[in-house]
């Protein structure tokens, strides 16, 4: 498969301030990524920077095939940091993923609204296109923001904590939604989340992300006990059941 992302020996951060050192990973074309590590560990922080948003302070940062065009990115932001900046319909926001192919002046045109229909088609939230964003459920509203990041027709779809602050339910059903898109839609996926029973179930590559620590590998190479242990401090289990991985901690170390 093609290389579409590559980190190579890359140092991370803002300003002067290094957030993570010599990070080297590679994303290739149509796998299923999670990027899991506690919250302020760098997550973001290699996200923006995979965006474009921020420029690596040492090493390479490699997007798109060597000599190609950069792919297209879908990004589907943290949930909370928007809801209270979106007064629109379900339609009008899902729009807004038009507006940098349309430019400052063009208004949509049918194209536009075709995209639109076909990306709450894909979410299966058509019925809701009226809707005011703001009186939708915590798993509609992340509907409508993975159609919004569909509606471009990306290569690449990142999700932000896709199920953050989502009842059981709705987390699965989220889930179930981004492993459907990867799979019929043929879209290279990275999920970033600290919720690690979410990641471990559903990507096929994981990369732990911490200060002074950066691991990428499958599922069951970096979900052990001793390397979530050491990261979280705490005495973590990792078992399968039903074929399902189940992620227990059971207290501090010195205090079980």
């Amino acid at each position: 498969m093609n290389t579409v992302i590559e980190f190579r020996n890359a140092t991370l951060g803002y300003g002067r301030k290094a957030v993570l050192r010599d990070v080297s990973f590679s994303l290739a074309a149509g796998e299923y990524v999670g990027l899991v590590g506690p919250n302020g560990a760098g997550k973001t922080t290699i996200v923006r920077t995979i965006l474009g948003t921020l420029q690596p302070l040492a090493g390479e940062v490699i997007v798109g095939a060597a000599g190609g065009e950069a792919p297209r990115f879908g990004y589907v932001p943290q949930r909370d940091r928007i809801d209270s900046l979106l007064p629109y319909t379900v339609e009008e926001v899902v729009m807004m993923g038009r507006y940098r192919k349309l430019g400052a002046t063009r208004r949509p045109g049918q194209e536009d609204r075709s995209a639109v229909s076909e990306s709450l088609r894909h979410v299966d939230i058509e019925s809701l296109r009226k809707r005011a964003f703001n009186d939708l459920s915590g798993g509609q509203k992340q509907r409508v923001l993975i159609a919004r990041a569909l509606v471009s027709r990306p290569e690449i779809l990142i999700l932000d904590e896709p199920t953050n602050g989502m009842d059981l339910s709705s987390r699965i059903s989220i889930l179930e939604l981004i492993s459907r898109l990867h799979d019929e839609e043929r879209l290279t996926v990275m999920m970033v989340s600290h919720l690690l029973d979410d990641v471990a179930n559903y990507v096929k590559r994981i990369a732990i992300v911490e200060q002074n620590f950066f691991q990428v590998g499958t599922v069951a190479e970096v979900l052990t006990g001793e390397n979530l242990s050491a990261l979280y401090r705490m005495d973590v289990r990792v078992n399968t059941v039903n074929g399902s991985t189940v992620i227990l901690a059971r207290g501090l170390h010195g205090n079980s």
